[in-house]
């Protein structure tokens, strides 16, 4: 079936693959954007870490190394040259060929197979790295087959050659990913320094008044008029933001924004929730940044009561968020000072957890808002008690401006 979507500046063919020969060099495929063609089953053959760290939306770990198999053969590659690294790789992959087999047809749909899997990787090895990499060559394609699986490793070295050939051997339509995850990061870099919004509207307010609520709202209201950078970094983006979440790297945030950008602002305007130059670990591009402080704000108000709620509702989510917080609670203990020393991780283990709320307020967030909002005018201010009530009353708001 051809996918509906095609990758922008390819095309896709109904025709299929031609049969898989040694002989012939192994068909490559070149993206031109960070958003991968639709449809297209993507393998990614780097180690667990090097996946986890960021990888191709929606493409699937195959790793042909894990992590400490990575290790013993960079250090051999290291200390002992390429020759031994590539004999070690070998018997790697010889000793777990099988299951690498079932586990990439299991992740494309196609039927397991057992026969010579061995012999076969070991022909295609023979001669080592210098006879391997003459005969692994690759010839870039203009168009993907219909029927095409991606493959790649970091640099569309030999880690991804070698079981490309493998697999053209037993008949399944692998197209290398030219340059490899390695590329499509310099795609993705490339465009987090290109990217633009139309004009935007930054919701700020005191802690806990709801923004990530109206927010989401917002966004169900009407499809594609937010950008959740917290939701984009896995962080609250502040001193607990990282509590009941799991936090991502720099790169897996960019790849994210790319593709929120190129699905577009049906709405003409964009919603952001107001934030610092950090949301955790995360540093915002400039172009974010520029939105953010250039970006007309509303301010969200509610009920201490409310705030109050809110957050016990967030932070205590999850069935770790209590331990969590203890391991962090002591940081703000010392920045209140002395008297405070184990009291705020006394009151949640002693499930006082609304009165450790009201203090963090008064005595930690309300203050540091105070001091940071003061540069942002106000151009219209609405009540969160309601998210959904909130989210109608800013598109209403805003749909008045014209």
């Amino acid at each position: 079936m051809v996918p509906e979507r095609c990758y922008p500046g390819r095309s896709v063919t109904d025709q299929p693959l031609r049969p898989p020969d040694l002989g012939l060099a192994l068909p490559s495929f070149s993206l031109t954007a960070p958003t991968p063609p639709a449809g297209v089953p993507i393998v990614d053959l780097r180690s667990p870490s090097e996946y986890a760290l960021d990888h191709l939306p929606g493409a699937i770990n195959v790793p042909l190394f894990d992590d400490d198999e990575r290790a013993v053969v960079g250090t051999l590659y290291r200390q002992r040259g390429p020759d031994e690294a590539f004999e070690r790789g070998i018997e790697i992959v010889v000793a777990k060929v099988r299951e690498l087999v079932d586990a990439v047809g299991s992740a494309i749909g196609h039927a397991a197979v057992r026969d010579g899997l061995e012999e076969r990787v070991r022909r295609i090895a023979a001669g080592g790295t210098e006879g391997l990499g003459g005969r692994l060559e690759t010839s870039e394609l203009d168009e993907l087959p219909a029927d095409a699986v991606l493959l790649h490793c970091w640099r569309g070295g030999m880690r991804s050659r070698s079981v490309a050939a493998l697999l053209r051997e037993l008949g399944w339509p692998v197209v290398l990913l030219e340059g490899g995850y390695r590329e499509y990061r310099r795609l993705v870099h490339a465009r987090v320094g290109e990217l633009e919004f139309p004009a935007a509207f930054v919701l700020r307010g005191m802690t806990g008044v709801g923004k990530t609520l109206v927010l989401n709202a917002l966004e169900r209201r009407l499809p594609g008029s937010t950008v959740d950078l917290e939701g984009l970094a896995d962080h609250r983006s502040s001193i607990l933001g990282m509590v009941g979440r799991e936090p991502r790297s720099q790169k897996t945030f960019e790849t994210g924004l790319c593709l929120r950008v190129a699905d577009g602002f049906p709405t003409g305007w964009v919603a952001f929730e107001g934030e610092s130059r950090k949301v955790g670990d995360i540093v915002l591009p400039d172009a974010v940044w520029k939105a953010l402080t250039g970006g007309t704000s509303i301010t969200l108000t509610t009920s201490t009561e409310r705030r109050v709620q809110v957050l016990c509702d967030d932070y205590l989510a999850t069935p770790g968020s209590r331990a969590e917080l203890l391991q962090q609670l002591p940081f703000i203990e010392g920045r209140l000072g002395e008297r405070w020393k184990g009291e705020l991780c006394r009151l949640l283990e002693t499930g006082r957890e609304h009165e450790l709320v009201e203090i963090l307020l008064e005595r930690y967030y309300d203050q540091r808002y105070g001091h940071s909002e003061k540069r942002h005018p106000v151009a219209h201010t609405v009540d969160s008690t309601d998210p959904e009530a909130c989210a109608a009353e800013i598109a209403a708001w805003i749909a008045a401006r014209g």
